[in-house]
């Protein structure tokens, strides 16, 4: 009896001691805010002025892809392109639109070394994202070629898998994918035909990690969804190596004329 009350007083003094030191670094340094920079009350947060520039994906959309409807046909529908073009993947969501509210910080964590914003980007995609976790056995990242990689010294996917990984204890696996060739940025592709060709074989399970796969729910995560090109390819390597079902989870997602993902 007298081990468990020691252990529990504790445990009740650990508290204590890190909300005193939390609170003292709140003070030395502000929580600020995760897009402009303001002070805001609470650490990888937005200020007001910043959320409600945000477009969070919160209504109807198509049940493949997560395509936003303007009304809802029912959860099963399926957009244009689902229906004319079914994708690997099983099922997909973002967190919020990829406009120029979401650009700067989304552009500042992956090219300008703000890993700092990756607490707060992880918890959005688990927010948004608390269904497909439920099912994911594990977190994989869209890779960068080694050659992409060197040159930013991180990959912005996969920082965000290992931050998820912490929320929510899923295993984010980052060695699991490969990209073996190195590809155009998908931005410079100019239709969807062109994105699909340009990761063509790009991508492959590394043979020592192809039995985890197998028989597996996978959580495909990147940064921003535009046609979803690159997470098809990565899906159908990962359907080819046995996985059972490969789900996907973005940061950002464009939202374009259907026309332009057919």
């Amino acid at each position: 009896m007298s081990a468990g009350i020691e252990s529990s007083a504790n445990g009740r003094l650990g508290r204590l001691v890190s909300g005193v030191i939390r609170r003292l670094l709140d003070f030395a340094f502000p929580p600020l805010c995760a897009a402009c920079r303001t002070p805001v009350g609470e650490a990888h947060s937005l200020c007001g002025q910043c959320w409600r520039k945000i477009t969070f994906f919160d209504g109807p959309g198509c049940a493949i892809c997560g395509f936003p409807f303007e009304f809802d046909p029912g959860a099963e529908t399926l957009c244009a392109a689902c229906q004319g073009r079914p994708p690997a993947f099983d099922r997909a969501q973002a967190v919020m639109h990829y406009d120029p509210a979401s650009r700067d910080p989304i552009l500042a964590f992956k090219r300008a070394d703000r890993l700092d914003l990756a607490p707060a980007f992880a918890g959005w995609l688990e927010r948004s994202g608390r269904g497909l976790l439920a099912e994911a056995d594990m977190i994989v990242p869209v890779p960068l070629h080694w050659s992409r990689l060197w040159q930013r010294r991180y990959n912005q996917s996969a920082e965000l898998g290992r931050s998820l990984a912490r929320l929510t204890g899923v295993p984010c696996e980052s060695g699991l994918l490969e990209r073996v060739r190195p590809t155009k940025s998908q931005g410079e592709m100019p239709s969807a035909k062109a994105r699909r060709r340009n990761v063509l074989g790009a991508f492959r399970v590394c043979p020592r990690h192809r039995a985890m796969v197998k028989g597996r729910t996978v959580l495909l995560l990147d940064d921003v969804y535009t046609t979803g090109s690159t997470v098809g390819a990565c899906a159908r390597v990962l359907k080819r190596a046995g996985a059972a079902k490969v789900l996907v989870l973005t940061l950002a997602r464009v939202v374009r004329p259907m026309s332009s993902y057919i």
